[in-house]
């Protein structure tokens, strides 16, 4: 990501390092880890798929400057520090989320030593979930819904645009990359659906009963904006259960792979025994 990004002596230099504020922080890294599992997982060249990471990895963090602004979530801290909005203004955070989505798809078309078939994929699948078909969509059904009354159904479609599309992408994106069979890339799918819901429960449950300082952020911002989540609806107990059962089926939808896939099973545990 450091090398990839542009830098901060390259003009307009405001741009850039507020581009490098939030793309280099101290986030977890979890999609561009899975899009580099899923490649390893079915034989392919790790090295092929790490522009794609890098491009997803753009995609959330463009994601995350928009989610703080006040006119989304509103939120003055990411990650133990302040918004980027925060950190300079609210038009260059936008600016910066924006610039991070382009740059995405400029890495994907340069990447070396992949077919163009094969990226040409990579940019459908990538653009199908960020759009209103994926975490675009997502977003604006989680603003319309800010305290509603809610069914399971309508938080379940919420969470699998807003945050699971994205994270199913960067699974079938290593397996693109890495020239994964029609059977290997069923598994995948089911592998990735599977992560994106458990991810997503597990930042429900964490919002409630998690440690600030390991977030990076205040606790309880859901019940602030009140947002339509798991345990909103059916409570913290059954929504870790519905996120266990979600890691089980993502291990089971992998268990013809061999140990190249253990990373993916190693990610699919750390999604719900995370603290942050």
């Amino acid at each position: 990501m450091d090398r990839l990004l542009p830098s901060v002596t390259d003009e307009p230099h405001i741009i850039h390092e507020a581009m490098r504020y939030s793309a280099l922080d101290s986030g977890k890294r979890l999609r561009p880890i899975l899009t580099l599992s899923a490649c390893e997982a079915v034989g392919g060249a790790v090295e092929a798929a790490v522009p794609s990471a890098c491009a997803i990895e753009c995609i959330h963090t463009f994601s995350l400057i928009h989610d703080d602004l006040p006119c989304m979530d509103d939120d003055d801290y990411r990650r133990g520090r302040p918004s980027l909005h925060r950190a300079y203004d609210e038009a260059i955070a936008l600016l910066a989320g924006d610039a991070l989505f382009a740059l995405a798809f400029q890495l994907i078309c340069e990447t070396k030593g992949v077919g163009e078939d094969v990226l040409l994929q990579v940019c459908r699948v990538i653009s199908e979930a960020t759009g209103t078909g994926g975490m675009v969509g997502g977003q604006v059904l989680d603003m319309l819904l800010e305290g509603e009354e809610v069914t399971l159904e309508q938080v379940q479609e919420i969470h699998r645009l807003k945050t699971g599309a994205l994270i199913k992408a960067s699974v079938v994106v290593g397996g693109l990359i890495g020239g994964a069979s029609d059977s290997q890339m069923r598994a995948l799918n089911g592998y990735g659906s599977n992560i994106g819901l458990a991810f997503q429960i597990a930042d429900d449950i964490l919002d409630l009963i998690g440690d600030q300082e390991k977030l990076g952020k205040p606790v309880g911002s859901d019940i602030k904006h009140k947002k339509a989540t798991y345990p909103s609806v059916i409570g913290i107990d059954e929504s870790a259960r519905i996120a266990s059962e979600a890691v089980a089926a993502a291990i089971s939808a992998i268990e013809n792979f061999d140990e190249r896939a253990d990373p993916l099973r190693h990610i699919a545990r750390f999604v719900v025994e995370r603290e942050s």
